[in-house]
């Protein structure tokens, strides 16, 4: 919760100083305009938007990571060769004209493997796991900063000056289901129960449900047609430290065959070297640490407030000359 809360005032301090620096500045001048983000209507004509995101996913757990001892979960833990790729799509609604509400849903793959590093302890481990994940995320975003012009928002033959930088924060829930690849083939871990997950003397077992706190920054850039495209950085840290299936200790090698199998036996210790170094009861993983991952988003965004006849009647010329909301 650290690293979380650290990560969340990076965002969110140097945003709200920005934007009081910038609101001092504009203060004389406001009091001359005509309109400003305060009373213009203009933000309003951005309330309801639809979007799609891709891009690279990265994960920070228990596996894999830089090449030193330990992990911090944290995005200093970054791992190039383990990146893989996410896609959603989502929803948001602008409801005043410095704060939105962002629904998301998002699959991504997430992937860690103690082969990419060159510390010697976690090589020898030898774990590699992917790991599906399917996220439902409500954010609130504040936006810093932007730029909506209403003369141009409607007309397509001009580039629509709807610009935003925004931080945000929120509520993840997500599916998740770790895998290893055993005899060519990717395999569930959570039903082989590799740290002993409820038999005697093993760990607790773990659901496949469960939650995250995601802080992110984004920037959007206004283009013809009522669209914006954007890329947003996110990092979320959940409540689990299982994403990777590996958190507790080695459990004993003779009840996994006996219980689940020679499959359970592999997945559970796969070390190529030192093996003497992950018998039963030694560790395995960091639970008193919980599992992150960071997204990397391209966004397309649509502008839907006119749809449906929501379109809020104008007059002709009734914005004309008035000033855009710019914050």
């Amino acid at each position: 919760m650290k690293i979380l809360l650290t990560l969340f005032s990076i965002l969110i301090i140097p945003g709200f100083l920005f934007s009081q620096k910038v609101q001092k500045a504009k203060g004389q001048r406001a009091k001359n305009q005509e309109s400003g983000w305060k009373n213009s209507a203009n933000w309003e004509d951005h309330k309801h938007e639809v979007f799609v995101n891709i891009g690279p996913s990265f994960f920070l757990g228990d596996v894999g990571g830089l090449n030193r001892v330990g992990t911090t979960k944290s995005p200093v833990d970054l791992d190039g060769k383990s990146t893989r790729f996410q896609i959603g799509a989502g929803y948001r609604y602008k409801f005043h004209p410095r704060f939105s509400t962002t629904s998301n849903l998002t699959y991504a793959m997430l992937y860690g493997s103690d082969s990419f590093t060159e510390e010697e302890i976690r090589r020898s481990r030898n774990i590699t796991v992917r790991t599906q994940l399917l996220e439902l995320t409500q954010r609130i975003e504040f936006i810093v900063w932007a730029k909506e012009d209403v003369k141009t928002t409607y007309n397509t033959g001009q580039r629509n000056m709807a610009d935003i930088f925004y931080v945000y924060t929120g509520i993840t829930g997500f599916l998740y289901a770790p895998q290893a690849q055993i005899n060519d083939k990717w395999t569930n871990l959570r039903p082989l129960k590799t740290e002993g997950q409820g038999l005697p003397g093993g760990a607790k077992p773990y659901g496949l449900f469960n939650f995250g706190i995601p802080v992110g920054i984004g920037f959007k850039y206004g283009l013809p047609g009522n669209w914006r495209v954007g890329i947003e950085v996110s990092y979320t840290k959940t409540f689990t430290d299982y994403l990777d299936d590996t958190s507790t200790e080695y459990y004993d090698p003779n009840v996994l065959l006996n219980e689940l199998g020679e499959d359970a036996v592999y997945a559970a210790n796969p070390a190529k070297e030192n093996h003497t170094w992950f018998s039963a009861g030694q560790q395995r993983g960091n639970k008193k640490d919980k599992d992150a991952y960071m997204f990397l988003n391209i966004t397309l965004t649509k502008n839907i407030t006119g749809l449906g006849g929501n379109k809020q009647k104008r007059s002709k010329g009734k914005y004309q000359g008035k000033s855009r909301t710019k914050f």
